[in-house]
This record gives structure tokens, C-alpha cells and sequence, in this order.
């Protein structure tokens, strides 16, 4: 795990990304006290199309009640 100040992160952004990009983590201090950790984040799963066919019923895509529209609109 790598400590940079945030002189350093400013400066050098898209090069501590790219480490971060690759499994490492770096903490971000100010006046050498940990503030921040950046961390990579696990990839989200590709949307795949169709993935709910069958199990939306046609009722899903009925209008909404004016109560319930109501509510969302906070009327």
C-alpha cells in the first residue's frame, strides 16, 4: 500500500489510477496523516438483454395508481 500527500495525488492523478486500476491501494494523507484510501473497485457485471424475460408480468407496465403517483409526487 502506497501513502502519497495530496500535493502528490493532484499532480499525479491519472498515474495513481492507473496503480489503483491494477489491485493497488494508496492513502491519500495531509501532513503525513491518512485522510483517504482509494481502492479499486470490483467490475459491475455486463447488463445482458432479456435477463427478466418472464418475470415481469404485464402489470409491471400498467400505469401507476394516482395514489401511489400522488406519493411520488408529494402532492
Amino acid at each position: 500500500m502506497r501513502t502519497v500527500n495530496i500535493h502528490e495525488a493532484k499532480t499525479h492523478l491519472s498515474q495513481i489510477l492507473d496503480r489503483v486500476r491494477h489491485g493497488e491501494e494508496v492513502i491519500i494523507a495531509k501532513s503525513g496523516k491518512p485522510v483517504a484510501r482509494l481502492s479499486p473497485i470490483h467490475p459491475v457485471a455486463p447488463r445482458l438483454p432479456g435477463r427478466a424475460k418472464g418475470i415481469l408480468s404485464d402489470r409491471f407496465f400498467e400505469p401507476l395508481p394516482n395514489k401511489e403517483l400522488d406519493a411520488w409526487e408529494r402532492k
